[in-house]
C-alpha cells in the first residue's frame, strides 16, 4: 500500500435530482411526500454550542424554534421517523417525542440530526436531514446495492433523510479501542483491505477515518470486525483516483501500517478475490436494478467535466483499458470499473 496521500481538493457541488433519478426512486419505494422540508428546519431562532461527555466541543448546534412552531416541527419529524422505521405505521407516535435537533454547518451536507426517544423506556435513535443531492443519493442507493449492509433513507424533493448508521467512528476507534489486548489486529487488517477494495470499486470517496465506523460484534471464540461508510458526499466526484482507495488517506495511516505489518502480499491479494467475489455476486443479484440506476442517472451531471476526464485517463492507464476514455458521464465510468475491478478480474482467475 503506497504511503502518499490524499488533499481535499475543494467543497463538493450540489446536485439536483433530475427527473428520471426521481421516477427511479419512487419506483423502488424511496421517494414519499414528508411534512416538512430540510429549508424548513433552517428557520430556526436560536441555537447552542452541542459538547459531548468529555466537554468538547463536537462542531454541532443545538437549535431552537419559536414556541409556536415547535409541536408543529416535532410532530412532523416524528412522522418521518415512523415513515423510515415502520413503513409510515403511527400506532406507537404516541410514545415518542423530539428530544433535542442539532445542526452540523461544516461539511458538504450541512446536516440536522434529530434525536428521537420512546417515553416508555427512554431508548432513543437518530434521523438525519439534509439538501437532496444526486451523488450522495447515489452513493447511498450504491451502498445498499453493493455492499453487504441495508441502507435506510427517503427522498423527497430537495429533503434526504438518512437512518443513523451505528458503530464506532474510525478515528475514536484509533484512540481508544485499536490497541485492545482482546482485539485481535489480523481481523482489523482484513476488514481495511477490503473496505478498502469496496470504495475503489464502486468509487466512493474520501474515506477518511471520521467518514466510516466499526462494527464491533463478539462472536463466540474472538471479536469481529466489519466497516461501514457513513458519508456519501463524495460518490463519483473527485477526478484522482486514489480518492477512492482509503489506503492514500493521512487519516488511516494507522490502518495501512497494521496491514503491513500482520498481512503478506498473497493474503493481502486473497481478501481483495474474495471482497470482489462478494461484489460480483451482490452485481448478479441486483443486476436489473443496477441497470433501472444507471440508466436513471446516464445524463445527469454528478461531478465537473474536467474531474470525469481526469478520472477516466488516470482509471484507463490504471487498468490499461481505453474504455474508459469513451465516458463522458460518472455513470458510465462507474459502470466500467465495476466491470473492470470484478466481473473481467473474476473471470480471468
Amino acid at each position: 500500500m503506497d504511503n502518499s496521500h490524499n488533499q481535499i481538493s475543494r467543497k463538493k457541488d450540489v446536485y439536483a435530482v433530475s427527473k428520471t433519478f426521481k421516477k427511479y426512486l419512487k419506483r423502488y419505494g424511496r421517494e414519499i411526500q414528508l411534512p416538512i422540508s430540510y429549508e424548513s428546519l433552517k428557520h430556526f431562532d436560536d441555537s447552542m454550542p452541542c459538547y459531548n461527555k468529555k466537554g468538547e466541543d463536537t462542531l454541532w448546534e443545538t437549535v431552537f424554534y419559536h414556541p409556536s412552531l415547535t409541536q408543529e416541527i416535532h410532530q412532523s419529524l416524528i412522522r418521518i421517523y415512523s415513515f423510515i422505521k415502520a413503513a409510515g405505521a403511527n400506532q406507537a407516535e404516541d410514545h415518542l417525542h423530539v428530544e433535542k435537533i442539532d445542526f452540523c454547518v461544516f461539511g458538504n451536507s450541512q446536516p440536522f440530526r434529530v434525536k428521537v426517544v420512546n417515553s416508555f423506556n427512554d431508548v432513543y435513535s437518530y434521523l438525519y436531514i439534509k439538501k437532496a443531492d444526486a451523488s450522495r443519493i447515489l452513493g447511498l442507493e450504491l451502498e445498499h446495492l453493493l455492499s453487504p449492509y441495508y441502507i435506510n433513507y427517503l427522498v423527497d424533493d430537495d429533503t434526504l433523510i438518512e437512518e443513523h448508521i451505528a458503530g464506532v467512528p474510525g478515528d475514536m476507534f484509533i484512540k481508544e479501542f485499536l490497541h485492545r489486548p482482546d482485539f485481535n489486529p489480523i481481523r482489523i487488517a482484513k476488514e481495511f483491505v477490503k473496505f478498502n477494495e469496496r470504495c475503489f470499486a464502486r468509487l466512493l470517496g474520501d474515506m477518511r477515518s471520521y467518514n466510516f465506523v466499526f462494527d464491533i460484534t463478539q462472536d463466540f471464540d474472538d471479536v469481529q470486525f466489519c466497516i461501514r461508510a457513513i458519508d456519501f458526499d463524495q460518490q463519483s466526484y473527485e477526478g484522482r483516483k486514489n480518492f477512492y482507495l482509503p489506503q492514500f488517506f493521512k487519516e488511516n495511516r494507522v490502518f495501512v501500517e497494521l496491514v503491513r505489518e500482520h498481512l503478506n502480499e498473497e493474503v493481502i491479494t486473497q481478501y481483495q478475490q474474495e471482497e470482489r467475489a462478494q461484489l460480483f455476486k451482490r452485481i448478479k443479484a441486483q443486476r436489473h436494478r443496477l441497470r433501472d440506476l444507471k440508466a436513471s442517472v446516464d445524463q445527469d451531471v454528478l461531478a465537473p467535466p474536467e474531474k470525469i476526464k481526469q478520472l477516466t485517463e488516470e482509471l484507463a492507464a490504471y487498468f490499461g483499458n481505453e474504455k474508459f476514455l469513451q465516458c463522458y458521464s460518472m455513470a458510465d465510468v462507474l459502470r466500467i470499473q465495476l466491470r473492470e475491478l470484478v466481473v473481467t478480474h473474476l473471470h480471468k482467475s
